[in-house]
């Protein structure tokens, strides 16, 4: 076996079983990468340079292939509701027959870290089939610097093979797809798919279960910090504006997806981002559209012209393109990925009902409450068998990354909002005038004036008023934005259609909250949306 790049001589693959395999690369850089993809036929350029590949049938996560190993270490730390379990005899077939598979296979290897923070730092090595995704997680994770990998002692392990098929009698899967960790062993298994962003999660999935110990909040959120030092976290799930609104050319960004908030403030787990890029615009968002231009970008599934740019219009392999950067593309990214205690929360929701105001500020039991709630809508079009708006409650606005019940990072969340005295805001990037289909979406110049006044203070000052289905504060006015739209109830053309429609979401928020409600105080429940009130 020929090993080429930087590494440990003492502290190789090898120490997990890896052996026997073809030639394995430590290390590489983005122009050795590149090499390989092309030479291997893994990926193609763009007229521009950006590297582009594709990941077959799977566009997107597995998150029903995704198992957790169940064992006496894990057994009351789990919330096992919501994760799949794995037996441990059943892991240890998969990872013999991984380690068998890999015999003869050249393999790549990235020593990267997750958290900018170094006190809760986890140094992790990940080991990939294809060296498109060793650029891809490269740019996903805090890269070391050189001088550091020769004594690189990784504490969490991925291996991921894509040509890897599990066999559901024999391993206990669903499918042939897998991704397994065993928290005991600090290593995941990704199989059967070339989806490159299981890799970035199962990371975030093994901080979400460390970090809580410590006293650190996990959190699927971006991030950035104004020139007063005023941090800002940006809850959300995918496609709500997270990275979108985030990369404001008047703030740093700290991050775009994955932070944690501890005793010394916010901290990035990652040093990339990893947009969207359906429907991307220069205009709307130009730094984010820079990068898919430059070299070392990776485009996933992007679908490129005749003369090799991309269209990011052409959703015809999947809705869900994307573009894995390194974070310093972006002009104004801090170079520390750390920032102070934040000053402002914003929950970013796409309400595709019409039923949610743009902006509304809530007290700390109602910011509890929607975090909880994580909700957001998925719309036509977006997924197989969607032909109207769907609601979509992923508890703390990622629960498929969350190994420990709500309620732990929900009481962690609290604690801190109380502690800093941040102000809490529900943004609504949706819809406005109507639900999907016959209203608009909401434009993104008023919700980005709307977070400014929010940000720099300003909206504290203004006139509110008190929603009559939800309860949160809605301001009346808010400079350079059309009233009418903070109203939501007065832009659809049939008011008593919008009271319908907003008693429909109210029952499910109620319904869905139903089995947080034992593990919240009175506050909290009380924060809950009302039937019985209607609007005026």
């Amino acid at each position: 076996m020929t090993e080429q790049g930087t590494r440990n001589p003492e502290n190789g693959i090898e120490t997990i079983g890896l052996t026997g395999t073809g030639t394995v690369r430590y290390n590489l850089t983005e122009a050795e990468l590149y090499e390989h993809a092309l030479q291997r036929g893994e990926a193609t350029l763009t007229a521009d340079g950006a590297l582009v590949a594709y990941t077959g049938q799977h566009t997107g996560r597995s998150p029903k292939d995704k198992f957790v190993v169940r064992n006496a270490s894990t057994e009351a730390t789990v919330w096992w509701d919501n994760n799949s379990a794995m037996e441990p005899e059943k892991f240890q077939l998969l990872l013999d027959d991984f380690l068998s598979h890999a015999k003869g296979l050249d393999l790549y290897v990235q020593d990267l870290a997750g958290g900018a923070d170094a006190e809760h730092r986890l140094p992790t090595r990940v080991i990939t089939e294809f060296a498109w995704h060793s650029l891809f997680i490269r740019n996903l994770l805090i890269r070391p610097a050189r001088a550091d990998l020769a004594g690189f002692a990784p504490q969490f392990t991925i291996i991921d093979l894509p040509s890897f098929r599990a066999d559901p009698a024999r391993h206990g899967t669903r499918s042939e797809t897998v991704i397994a960790i065993d928290f005991s062993r600090m290593l995941v298994l990704i199989g059967g798919t070339a989806y490159a962003g299981e890799m970035k999660k199962s990371v975030f999935t093994a901080l979400n279960y460390l970090l809580p110990e410590k006293g650190v909040m996990p959190m699927h959120c971006s991030a950035n910090e104004g020139s007063a030092g005023d941090a800002a976290v940006f809850f959300g799930l995918s496609g709500t504006g997270k990275t979108t609104l985030s990369a404001d050319p008047s703030r740093t960004l700290i991050g775009d997806d994955e932070h944690g908030w501890g005793p010394a403030g916010i901290f990035n787990f990652e040093g990339g981002c990893y947009a969207k890029t359906i429907r991307l615009s220069e205009e709307a968002e130009p730094e984010i559209f820079a990068t898919t231009k430059r070299f070392g970008t990776v485009l996933e599934n992007v679908v490129l012209d005749d003369v090799r740019m991309p269209d990011f219009n052409d959703g015809s392999r999947t809705e869900n393109t994307r573009c894995a950067y390194p974070l310093h593309f972006i002009p104004n990214a801090s170079e520390t990925g750390r920032a102070s205690h934040p000053k402002n929360i914003i929950m970013l929701t796409a309400d595709a009902f019409g039923v949610l105001p743009p902006i509304a500020r809530m007290t700390p039991a109602q910011a509890m409450y929607h975090f909880l709630s994580g909700y957001t809508a998925k719309v036509a079009g977006t997924e197989r068998g969607v032909s109207e708006p769907e609601a979509t409650f992923s508890t703390c606005f990622g629960a498929p990354f969350m190994p420990r019940h709500p309620s732990e990072y929900g009481n962690l969340l609290r604690e801190l909002i109380a502690r800093h005295g941040v102000n809490c805001w529900l943004v609504n990037t949706g819809w406005t005038g109507g639900a999907y289909g016959t209203g608009q979406r909401m434009p993104i110049r008023a919700t980005r004036a709307l977070l400014t006044a929010a940000l720099d203070g300003s909206l504290a000052d203004a006139e509110f008023r008190t929603d009559p289905n939800f309860g949160f504060e809605v301001p009346l006015a808010a400079e350079g934005v059309d009233t009418a739209i903070l109203d939501p109830r007065t832009t659809w053309s049939d008011p008593a259609a919008y009271d319908a429609q907003a008693r429909r979401l109210v029952g499910m928020f109620i319904d869905n909250f139903a089995k947080f409600e034992s593990h919240v105080d009175a506050t909290v429940a009380g924060a809950a949306p009302r039937l019985n009130i209607a609007a005026e």
